[in-house]
């Protein structure tokens, strides 16, 4: 028995520490300006670490194939964080995960790599540059990578423009439910959860039949008089109804005058 245990326990932590490698992918990219609020919109793109985007162009006769990554080696060049392929196998870096910074909207992620090979003649021979706009897409986990454009017809600032579509990046849907329908759904499932393991005791163990089955049967049977006692002796007075008369009634016979007597008037 001790084997089997050891295993499980071996393999959990290496499952642990796979997890906690896994979790710290995005700090390999450097940030230009380091941030918190930068190194969190890199937390978003975790899901995408360790995988590899490409995508093909035809420019005139000449093909090229793109290949992403995440903070990582881009078609196996170091620190590249994209790299552009042509024909023949030569590389040019377009942008390193080295240089990077990171901005975050409501349902996308930028995700910018500077520091790339220099131009030969556009640009003023600035340094490449990679951008990589990541949508959200809640039925995609990674989507195809897309080339949209190459700006190089300006002096300055030049740059290559990508699409990717994930659903990392999407906003959490918060709940729509209410404080009093959670509660309401809290009591209904406690009341399944006492009904069916009552029931279900009743049967089982104390082998009851019929109504009786009834978790707590004789306490819900009472139930109505319990309520009629406690409503009577909350509502009801126990004192005497009979309120003794704060006046005299005036009654409609003629009442009986007491008889006068005038014998003390007599002469002895």
């Amino acid at each position: 028995m001790k084997k089997p245990l050891c295993w499980r326990l071996l393999a959990f932590l290496v499952l642990m520490a796979t997890g906690a490698q896994a979790s710290d992918n995005t700090k390999k990219c450097k940030l230009v300006h380091e941030s918190i609020s930068e190194r969190n919109v890199l937390s978003y793109l975790e899901p995408l670490a360790n995988q590899s985007f490409t995508t093909e162009t035809k420019t005139g006769k000449e093909n090229y194939t793109y290949v992403f990554q995440v903070c990582g080696d881009a078609d196996g060049l170091k620190n590249a964080g994209l790299v552009q392929r042509d024909m023949k196998g030569n590389q040019v870096r377009i942008g390193n995960y080295n240089s990077t910074q990171a901005v975050k909207g409501s349902d996308w992620v930028m995700l910018i790599y500077l520091g790339g090979d220099r131009y030969r003649e556009h640009c003023s021979k600035e340094p490449r540059r990679a951008i990589i706009m990541i949508s959200c897409d809640r039925t995609k986990a990674a989507g195809q990578l897309t080339v949209v454009q190459e700006d190089r017809e300006r002096d300055t600032d030049c740059f290559y423009l990508f699409e990717l579509d994930s659903s990392a990046v999407c906003p959490v849907i918060e709940s729509k439910l209410s404080t009093g329908s959670i509660l309401l759904i809290i009591c209904i499932s406690c009341l399944s959860v006492y009904l069916i393991s009552g029931f279900l005791y009743q049967r089982l163990i104390v082998g009851a039949k019929g109504v009786e089955q009834f978790p707590n049967y004789g306490f819900w049977t009472e139930i109505g008089n319990l309520s009629a006692d406690g409503c009577d002796l909350v509502c009801r007075s126990r004192g005497s109804r009979e309120e003794p008369p704060t006046y005299r009634g005036v009654s409609t016979e003629p009442s009986e005058e007491p008889e006068e007597r005038d014998d003390h008037l007599l002469p002895m």
